[in-house]
């Protein structure tokens, strides 16, 4: 499945004292909330922008994105940190998940992308490095450009074939959370045939979730599958306003589970 800042689990979150204005800000996910876009009205769909049916291809201008990730359930604040734990595919390994904001940017297909730092452990030890990269259009739909991902094997991090970059080698951008989140959107979210594939399509309300790094009465909850590459596997999130991706379990396929543990920012 894709990065969970998200994934991953791919935010400008608020620090733990504005959480009482999580809820209110959470509630009527379907309004205008595209966190960037400077009031403008409603755009075209997520599901007309990055379409899961025909050929696939979306338009990536440059002149339409913005400098900021400010999407109000997917922000990227340079300099937050997001820390995960939970359960590998078994259902018993232990992992943690750290996300880190970085100030870089990569240049891909013309635009400005914010880098994401992501390292999965178990045990105290690293297991996979990934570099997530992600830019925001003036309608505040964040786009995933692409990731370099690096997984330990025989004591060495070697790089994996689902590691991609739009516009190299056939591979395209695709939408991680829309600007306007409409329960029924379905969209692509990566393109790299017989690689990374994944979708994703919004279900609406996830109603209140609680995880250890807090609770909340209003949620998004959205569903990811790849059903070419990896068929019967489905993995809900949820969304908070102004956090972000707070839980990922997979509902079918695996038992892998993270929740969200704490976030810190940048002096």
């Amino acid at each position: 499945m894709t990065g969970r800042l998200t994934h991953c689990w791919p935010w400008g979150a608020r620090a733990m004292l504005a959480l009482g204005l999580v809820a209110a800000l959470a509630a009527g996910f379907g309004a205008s909330s595209s966190g960037g876009s400077s009031g403008r009205a409603a755009g075209t769909s997520a599901s007309s922008l990055a379409p899961i049916h025909g050929t696939y291809s979306p338009k990536i201008d440059p002149a339409n994105f913005v400098g900021t990730i400010g999407n109000r359930y997917f922000p990227l604040k340079p300099g937050t940190t997001f820390r995960y734990k939970g359960v590998q595919e078994d259902g018993k390994t232990p992992l943690t998940d750290v996300e880190v904001v970085t100030r870089q940017t990569k240049e891909i297909l013309g635009v400005r992308s914010t880098v994401v730092r992501d390292t999965v452990s178990s045990r105290g030890k690293p297991i996979e490095r990934t570099f997530d990269w992600y830019a925001q259009d003036k309608d505040g739909n964040v786009w995933y450009m692409g990731e370099d991902t690096l997984e330990l094997q025989h004591g060495k991090f070697v790089k994996m074939s689902d590691s991609w970059e739009g516009g190299v080698n056939g591979a395209k951008p695709g939408i991680i959370m829309p600007g306007r989140p409409r329960r029924g959107d379905q969209y692509r979210q990566e393109y790299y045939p017989r690689h990374a594939e994944d979708q994703g399509r919004v279900l609406g309300s996830g109603g209140p979730v609680t995880v250890p790094y807090g609770s909340f009465k209003h949620t998004l909850l959205t569903v990811e599958t790849s059903p070419r590459l990896d068929p019967g596997v489905r993995e809900r999130k949820y969304y908070v306003a102004g956090v972000g991706d707070i839980k990922e379990h997979t509902v079918s396929g695996n038992h892998e589970q993270i929740q969200l543990v704490s976030v810190t920012h940048a002096a």
